[in-house]
């Protein structure tokens, strides 16, 4: 019997699951996911988790799951291996088959190497995490956070909404330019100065005092910070430590064709911890953006279930994120040979910047322009060229 198994009960694996469904896909499910957990939203966890009631948004319920989608579901059961000679993904104690299987584990939160082991020392990156942070977080407190890409910075939002004192520290000269590019890094950056949170750039922390529990971080330009609260937002790493072994090439992420699939026979991958050859842009990428693992997931699990008729994935970066009062999209990819602001300006409540690759659209940032953004994925999908991009921008 043909047997599906998605590793990872995430966003990415949960559309899987859905997709194949839709598909008429009517063999077993096997759904895995490390965290004991139903598929849960992960972009509220920084925002209005922490300042709201707490409730997570789960995307279906277990019976959901387990009747209307006859799905085999097997929480807190991490994978901790893969046979690609005898189609196994090992977890627990079981081995389990898969005629096609689609690899949706995410990633890890990155940390600091030589930190101390202190309470008051948190990442965030999933619902414990979330909830963690819920409970330490105090009006008055005096909270640390260590980098300013949007995780950090959007929690630093949501700890000032609790009453916090909030520092935020990045070793880079400006934040998100790895995000947006040097040009319009700045512009994001305004966010911050203009509305008070004291953001220390081009610094690194070189320790972390305290007995047994932080006390205050130090600085490499002698400052030090009292904090009550530290968190490590320095990023994410793919999830593909469990692959050792299992011959699947691993390369800052699982390695895929355009089509998403991965270098064993059945085996695709998608989400975070896919590294796949993006043909709509002529270059390989690793997403960790909510609406990529949805639309990977979902042609991952087509693609595995029918190679014959594989699709490539084309799809177009998008990611938002809500910084104070302001919606902050980016469509594409940010290395441009030319960025033009076409409605605001950096500083101003809001802005429209176009990307120009060669002779085509190849990126958008937009500060509270919603519409126009979504505009300009749709384009930017098209292969429209600037000229075209810059009469749609101005109508």
């Amino acid at each position: 019997m043909s047997r599906l198994v998605v590793v990872g009960a995430s966003l990415a694996g949960l559309r899987a699951v859905e997709s194949a469904r839709r598909a008429g896909f009517t063999g077993a499910i096997t759904l895995l996911g490390a965290e004991e957990h139903l598929p849960y939203d992960r972009p509220p966890l920084s925002k209005e988790f922490l300042t709201g009631d707490g409730t997570p948004k789960h995307f279906r319920t277990e019976d959901a799951l387990r009747t209307d989608l006859d799905v085999d579901l097997r929480l807190g059961t991490p994978a901790t291996g893969l046979d690609v000679e005898q189609r196994v993904i090992l977890a627990g104690n079981d081995a389990v088959p898969y005629t096609a299987a689609v690899l949706a584990t995410g990633a890890t939160a990155r940390t600091l190497p030589g930190l101390p082991a202190l309470s008051g020392l948190h990442t965030l990156r999933t619902l414990d995490d979330a909830h963690t942070l819920r409970g330490v977080i105090r009006p008055g407190g005096k909270v640390v956070i260590v980098g300013a890409g949007f995780i950090g910075s959007e929690l630093a939002c949501s700890a000032r909404r609790m009453g916090a004192e909030v520092t935020l520290v990045e070793a880079a000269p400006v934040p998100f330019t790895a995000a947006v590019g040097d040009e319009m890094a700045p512009a994001i950056t305004a966010l911050h100065t203009r509305n008070g949170t004291d953001l220390r750039c081009g610094v690194t922390v070189t320790g972390i005092d305290g007995d047994d529990r932080v006390k205050a971080v130090r600085l490499g330009d002698g400052t030090t910070l009292p904090a009550d609260v530290v968190v490590i937002g320095v990023g994410a790493a793919p999830a593909t430590g469990w692959l050792a072994g299992s011959g699947l090439k691993v390369d800052d992420g699982v390695v895929c064709d355009e089509t998403l699939a991965t270098s064993a026979p059945g085996v695709y991958a998608a989400g975070d911890v896919a590294r796949w050859f993006n043909p709509l842009f002529g270059e390989t990428m690793r997403l960790e953006h909510w609406t990529s693992a949805a639309e990977q997931g979902a042609l991952a699990a087509r693609n595995a279930i029918d190679p014959s008729a594989a699709t490539p994935c084309t799809l177009v970066p998008y990611f938002w994120s809500d910084l104070y009062d302001s919606r902050v999209q980016f469509v594409g990819v940010p290395t441009a040979d030319e960025v033009r602001v076409v409605a605001g300006g950096v500083g101003e409540d809001t802005l429209l910047a176009l990307y120009r690759r060669g002779d085509r659209l190849i990126g958008a940032l937009g500060v509270e322009q919603r519409r126009p953004v979504l505009r300009m994925r749709a384009l930017i999908g098209k292969r429209v060229t600037w000229d075209d991009a810059l009469e749609a921008a101005a109508e």
